[in-house]
Order: structure tokens, then C-alpha cells, then sequence
């Protein structure tokens, strides 16, 4: 798990982070999660992992994102990564990125994979920075608004470096989190 510099830390997912999971959804797609659906992604998908990234503050704990994957047969689906609107272009959807990269390494997978929507640039950017590529095209993936998916990989097979490279990628971010305190 990424170590991050307090006040933020990384932690699993639980049922009691629904809601304000829920809330943050709602404020990041167009067609938010239900409750029923994390629920199940928590106490039912064996498949799945959920991370959720907290900023300690004077009235408690708040949670600012989450990140999910699915393992699939030796391969790791990215399925949503999501930051409170007050946080974005901070770095912080980066490090729910990062640190579901780091998990899956651990996982041993051959492949990761997730889909973006032609039109969001944003993050089209952060996953090619962690070396994601192109690799197809889902027509009408998404419903509201109507628009294709980009499917991008990394195949770990053709980077046997990518998880070391992922290490130093942590700790260049935690040293300029540091520095910049």
C-alpha cells in the first residue's frame, strides 16, 4: 500500500464508507453506483478490491476518494477511480492510481486493464504517464451521455520492469509530498 505523508492515508474499503463513497461518486459520473452495488462489490465479489483514500482533519476522518479492481484470471481490471471534486488536479486521483497498480503487483497479474471515455482527457494522460496503452475500442461503453470506450492495458509480460519501476514512482511522490509540506 502507498505510504502517503499525514494528514491522507490508504485503507480497504469498508461498508461503513458507503455513503461518502456514494456522494463522491455522484459528484464524478454522470451515472453514479447504487448502495447495493458497493455492497456487494464489499461482502460478496471475492474478486474484488476496493481502496479508499482518507485526509485526517480536526472533526475526524474524510474520506476525498476510492479505487477499485477486480482480479480476474491473472488479470486486473481497474474498474473506478473517483476524487471529490475539491481535490482534483492535486495529484490524488494519481495516487488511488498508484496504489491499486502497487496492490495488483503484489497479485502477480499478467495484465491490467480499465476503460476511459474518449472525451476525458485528464485521465487519459495520467494512464499513459503509467505506461497504459490503447489497445481498443468499446463503442457506446458508456450510456449517459452516450460515448465509447477506450480500452488500455499494461501487459506485464512485456514490462518485467513495471512493478520495480512502479516502487520508485512511490517514492518519488511521497518525497515531493514531503518536500512540498
Amino acid at each position: 500500500m502507498l505510504a502517503l505523508p499525514s494528514p491522507y492515508r490508504l485503507r480497504s474499503m469498508t461498508v461503513a464508507d458507503i455513503p461518502a463513497v456514494l456522494a463522491i461518486d455522484r459528484a464524478s459520473f454522470p451515472t453514479p453506483a447504487t448502495e447495493q452495488l458497493f455492497i456487494n462489490e464489499l461482502t460478496d465479489n471475492q474478486l474484488a478490491h476496493y481502496q479508499v483514500l482518507a485526509r485526517d482533519d480536526a472533526g475526524g476522518e474524510a474520506l476525498i476518494g476510492f479505487a477499485g479492481f477486480w482480479l480476474i484470471a491473472g488479470e486486473i481490471h481497474i474498474s473506478t477511480i473517483a476524487v471529490t471534486p475539491a481535490e482534483r488536479g492535486r495529484g490524488r486521483g494519481e495516487w488511488l492510481l498508484l496504489n491499486l497498480l502497487l496492490l495488483a503487483c503484489a497479485l502477480q497479474p499478467l495484465l491490467v486493464t480499465l476503460e476511459v471515455r474518449r472525451s476525458n482527457l485528464v485521465a487519459q494522460a495520467l494512464y499513459a504517464k503509467y505506461r497504459f496503452v490503447e489497445v481498443g475500442v468499446r463503442r457506446r461503453y458508456y450510456r449517459n451521455p452516450p460515448e465509447d470506450a477506450l480500452l488500455l492495458t499494461v501487459d506485464l509480460a512485456e514490462q518485467p520492469d513495471y512493478c520495480a519501476w512502479l516502487a520508485e514512482r512511490e517514492r518519488a511522490i511521497v518525497e515531493a509530498e514531503e518536500r512540498g509540506r
